[in-house]
């Protein structure tokens, strides 16, 4: 399968030429390259309808959040060929601001999941048919794969029986965020547990109640 995987990459690197802008690999069976956002529609719809590709089962769309990048999101596609038997991850990238290129008119497939990236991730796709939250409430605030959104989220969603109906409010934690060693239990502490200020050491060096 990779030596078909490799023809194919040579291929689609002679017909696509610098529309593939870093190279192609063979990892984990499948072949991956990368593209310019602008060219994406052009590439799917290439890999799609070419005799020698036929990636016309689309799988997904992915989001990987990369905050110390100038362009922080990219963004991944995975197409099945099953005619070939092959698939195929197609990447680009994008910033905050930037729109990646619908490609639901290529694949119908594709609406919910740019969706999907938009809610979760942020990621704007132009000339989407519906680009709105598909995952989370209307009135939810940030997106929350991104990595610097907040464990704790900015609301919370509660039931307010005086009200009859459900609010938001903003987050009240109980206690501030703790800092765990995530130390086997076996091991032992280093340092006084709570608690243990109390037992007292005998003679032989063991603790005593």
């Amino acid at each position: 399968m990779d030596a078909a995987l490799k023809d194919l990459g040579d291929y689609l690197s002679e017909t696509l030429g610098d529309k593939i802008v870093s190279g192609w690999q063979v990892t984990h069976g499948e072949l991956s390259l990368t593209v310019g956002r602008e060219s994406l529609p052009e590439v799917l719809k290439f890999l799609k309808g070419d005799a020698r590709c036929l990636f016309d089962c689309f799988i997904d769309i992915a989001g990987v959040d990369y905050p110390e990048r100038k362009r922080r999101f990219e963004v991944v596609y995975h197409l099945l060929s099953p005619r070939q038997n092959l698939r195929i991850r197609v990447k680009t990238s994008t910033d905050e601001v930037t729109p990646v290129p619908s490609v639901a008119e290529i694949f119908p497939a594709a609406n919910w999941f740019e969706r999907e990236a938009f809610d979760l991730y942020g990621i704007l796709f132009s000339d989407h048919p519906d680009l709105r939250r598909i995952l989370t409430d209307y009135g939810f605030q940030g997106h929350p794969l991104r990595k610097d959104f907040p464990l704790t989220g900015f609301v919370e969603v509660r039931y307010d029986d005086e009200q009859k109906r459900v609010i938001y409010e903003p987050v009240k934690l109980a206690q501030e965020f703790r800092s765990f060693d995530a130390m086997s239990p076996w091991e032992g502490a280093e340092y006084l547990l709570p608690g243990d200020e109390k037992a007292s050491t005998g003679e032989n060096g063991e603790a005593s109640s």
